[in-house]
């Protein structure tokens, strides 16, 4: 579905009346195409005193080619701003972040990235040196709403420990596939981290994607599969065609199923274990909509929508987390919970609760999920550009496209892109997350 307004703003009368009248323009965002650089420029480095990440971003940022400054250089614009802040260990020690961006914020460039890392609040005993790391969050999130023409703003907690675990989520927040993502928070943990062709990190892995046969898991299925999956398209019956004709344009391969099925657990771990020798990644991206105010729905509406949508991935974790599951070691369990189950939404009580409820899953398993060497991780997005969203009345949908740091809609292949990110054998030190896909939507935490 396209964006009328967005193209209009972008031509040449457009920009001009625009301007004039101070309407939004949003800036057309820069996504990642194969054989894109991660990084498209110069990359400014800071640090304050005493932090301990300076290594772990200088090798990242070597590995992917990008140029590395450590001092602003006139007329200069940068494809990023990285702060790293795991030196501030007192609410005085703050003013280094205004001592590096204050100068330098404006100078980044179209669609740039601003990062700030710090130590996770939770982790630290010393009562200031925490309240000062949880103070980077809202440095971060102003950011993001202050940034323009496509740039996005993000805060990375990384344990100590976990500096060797860093480069899968530096890659990802630093490149266009993170284009929808800003205002955001991700924990890294330690962890080992294997060695992986950043280009196909999922070569001879194989994927499950419920819910593959259109949209949102269509394009998850797509995506994976370019990162060297043989992806498992998942979907009930009665979209049999559909499904077949995504996993032929992916050379994967069917399982027709309803997932809230009493045997469904069972069907889905057997087929995944005789037909592919077990399984590496499961994405639960199945989920349906049932729409009223809460004094007019009836209860097959609402039982349906909490079945598909949060019991269904429920048992289904628990069979693949349970002991001779197909699941194998370094397996990756990612949900897709929604910006409804954080802001809630008018006329969605059954759907709000049962997103919400799948942000409590990744909360309640990932201790189990590490335990069996795995990670479990969900995204929420918010306004995307679906055949769903494009049944919205006008009114509503330009509203939900505006409402973000980004003034518009996001793309299927922005969820999708973030999925591959927590999918990536290189992200096992990211476990019980959930980002959100959402352009820094206006609602919501």
């Amino acid at each position: 579905m396209s964006d009328r307004y967005q193209q209009f703003t972008t031509s040449p009368i457009g920009r001009q009346i625009t301007k004039r009248l101070g309407l939004p323009a949003p800036t057309p965002l820069r996504r990642h195409q194969p054989g894109d650089p991660v990084v498209t420029g110069p990359v400014l480095v800071g640090a304050a005193p005493g932090s301990r990440l300076g290594d772990a971003i200088a090798a990242t940022l070597a590995e992917v080619g990008a140029p590395a400054r450590h001092t602003g250089q006139e007329g200069e614009r940068y494809a990023g701003l990285v702060f790293d802040a795991t030196g501030i260990a007192r609410s005085e020690d703050l003013h280094a972040l205004r001592d590096f961006f204050g100068p330098t914020i404006r100078e980044i460039d179209r669609c740039g990235r601003l990062l700030v890392l710090g130590t996770p609040p939770e982790e630290i005993t010393d009562p200031r040196e925490r309240a000062a790391q949880r103070a980077l969050e809202g440095f971060v999130r102003t950011a993001g709403k202050e940034l323009k023409r496509g740039a996005t703003a993000q805060l990375v907690h990384v344990s100590r420990g976990a500096e060797g675990a860093t480069d899968s989520t530096l890659r990802f927040l630093l490149s266009a596939k993170s284009a929808f993502v800003s205002g955001q928070v991700v924990r890294v943990g330690a962890a080992e981290v294997p060695e992986v062709d950043p280009d196909r990190p999922l070569a001879d892995e194989v994927a499950l994607v419920t819910g593959a046969s259109r949209g949102i898991g269509a394009s998850i299925a797509r995506t994976l599969a370019r990162d060297g999956a043989h992806v498992v398209c998942l979907d009930v019956p009665a979209q049999g065609g559909d499904l077949a004709a995504v996993a032929n344009e992916i050379g994967g391969s069917t399982l027709q199923l309803d997932i809230t099925g009493e045997d469904a657990p069972r069907r889905i771990t057997e087929h995944l274990a005789q037909r592919h020798g077990g399984v590496d990644v499961v994405v639960h991206n199945a989920g349906i909509t049932r729409d009223k105010t809460i004094g007019r729905m009836d209860e097959q509406q609402w039982a349906a929508v909490l079945a598909v949508n949060l019991t269904a991935p429920e048992r289904i974790t628990e069979a693949l987390l349970a002991p001779g599951s197909p699941l194998r070691p370094g397996g990756r369990i990612v949900c897709v919970s929604s910006m409804s189950g954080i802001a809630g939404n008018v006329g969605q009580s059954n759907y709000a609760t049962s997103k919400a409820g799948v942000i409590g899953l990744v909360g309640a398993t990932a201790t189990a999920a590490a335990e069996h060497g795995a990670t479990i991780n969900a995204v929420a997005p918010g306004f995307i550009e679906t055949s769903m969203t494009a049944a919205i009345p006008i009114t509503v949908r330009e509203a939900g496209r505006r409402m973000n740091s980004l003034r518009q809609g996001g793309l299927p292949v922005d969820v999708a892109e973030t999925i591959a990110w927590f999918a990536d054998p290189s992200s096992a030190g990211v476990n019980g997350n959930v980002v959100r896909v959402c352009g820094q939507s206006l609602l919501g935490a």
